[in-house]
């Protein structure tokens, strides 16, 4: 990508890690400051051990929003690098841990962890201080992020400092976020999406964001309410729940999956300012968005990616894409969406090249969940097809069984 982006972002950071803009402000609707944030970042920092062993990843699992700022500030000090599992159950820590081998994790509540393995618990007590600068690599890995689907191995992918902090920088600077906002996720942190929406963003721009991710139609219109949220960031699930209320926030964003039309129009009918469709995946980072109460019924591509077609698929060259994707070489990496060029920014999503498909957010290999079917006693053959809904890469599962009796 370009020089004077990476530049850009080299600079933002390192400013980044001089201190908090607005040290007192609250970071998170709960009371924790920014200047507590970078208290708790100083001492992960110091926690990091051995500069020999910096590079083994400590798994992040803490459910508090400063905890993960304060971990991902650490990191990008020059800390050890971080690993984050796609979720916090017994299984996704031991797939996490069999996958990595980390022997430090950093946590908030009890986990149930492999034996052996070193837990810290930063404290938002002491003063913020200047991290350090030296180590600082805007390409070194950042983090591993684990993206947890219904079937098959849970894959990491590595994040830089770049591809997480740039996104986040560029979101911050397009809809011009501020310390002036507070922001309300209901999707968790330890997604790629609510990572980036509710960690960063609030890092980079000194926003507050709330504390809880709520779920159901009331906790969420109280959260906005209560905290006087100016931006929304939630799924087309949530978005169906709470289509037909006046929600007070002056951006609203969704993601991790395609929001059906019927449900856009009626939140844009009765929120003028609609909904932000971003799309994008957890290796490639945010591409395009577009906004359909805005007439923009294909979507545009961020100003600072590249794309092109290639064999009817999007190919992307991006400072967000995971370091480990392979690339052509002209550092274009072909995804798996098949796409209809518009014009030389916008583009129309029109199906997958794979198996692969979303539900509810999540991949499904269609592959993988007919194998599984036919391993099923009685079963001799199966067919299962992706059944669109309106929008064009989210769907349901159709499956088609040929058995016998038996006994």
């Amino acid at each position: 990508m370009n020089a004077e982006f990476h530049k850009e972002i080299k600079d933002s950071l390192q400013r980044l890690l001089q201190g908090p803009a607005h040290p007192e402000k609250e970071f998170t609707s709960s009371g924790t400051t920014f200047a507590e944030v970078y208290a708790m970042a100083a001492q992960l920092y110091a926690a990091s051990g051995d500069p020999e062993h910096k590079n083994i990843p400590v798994c992040l699992a803490a459910d508090s929003r400063a905890v993960i700022a304060a971990a991902l500030l650490s990191s990008l000090a020059g800390g050890s690098p971080l690993l984050l599992p796609y979720s916090f159950s017994r299984k996704a820590l031991k797939d996490a841990h069999e996958a990595s081998g980390f022997t430090t994790a950093i946590a908030d509540t009890e986990r149930e962890f492999p034996e052996n393995v070193k837990l810290i618990s930063p404290r938002r007590d002491g003063n913020p201080q200047t991290l350090s600068q030296s180590e600082m690599s805007t390409r070194a890995e950042l983090l591993k992020i684990f993206t947890g689907g219904s079937t098959g191995t849970p894959q990491a992918w590595s994040k830089t400092a770049e591809n997480i902090f740039g996104e986040g920088f560029f979101l911050a600077r397009n809809y011009g976020v501020t310390e002036k906002d507070c922001i309300v996720a209901t999707i968790p942190p330890y997604h790629i999406y609510g990572l980036l929406f509710s960690i960063v963003l609030p890092l980079v721009s000194s926003a507050t964001i709330v504390d809880e991710t709520p779920s159901f139609p009331s906790e969420i219109m109280r959260a906005a309410s209560d905290h006087k949220a100016t931006i929304l960031v939630s799924v087309p699930a949530h978005y169906r729940v709470i289509r037909e209320k006046k929600v007070p926030v002056r951006l609203a964003f969704s993601s991790a999956g395609m929001l059906d039309g019927e449900t856009n129009a009626q939140y844009s009918a009765n929120n003028p300012m609609g909904i932000v469709e971003v799309y994008g995946s957890t290796e490639t980072g945010g591409i395009a968005t577009r906004n359909r109460s805005k007439g923009e019924d294909f979507f545009t591509s961020f100003p600072v990616i590249d794309w092109k077609i290639q064999n009817q698929r999007l190919a992307v060259r991006s400072p967000f894409i995971s370091p480990e994707l392979v690339t052509e070489k002209d550092c274009y990496f072909t995804a798996n969406d098949r796409i209809l060029a518009i014009d030389e920014i916008r583009f129309s999503l029109e199906g997958r090249s794979d198996t692969v498909t979303k539900v509810g957010g999540k991949r499904v290999d269609l592959e993988e969940i007919s194998l599984l079917i036919k391993d099923s006693q009685g079963v001799t053959d199966c067919v299962v097809v992706a059944l669109p809904d309106d929008g064009g890469r989210e769907n349901r599962i159709g499956a088609l069984i040929q058995g016998e009796e038996v006994n």
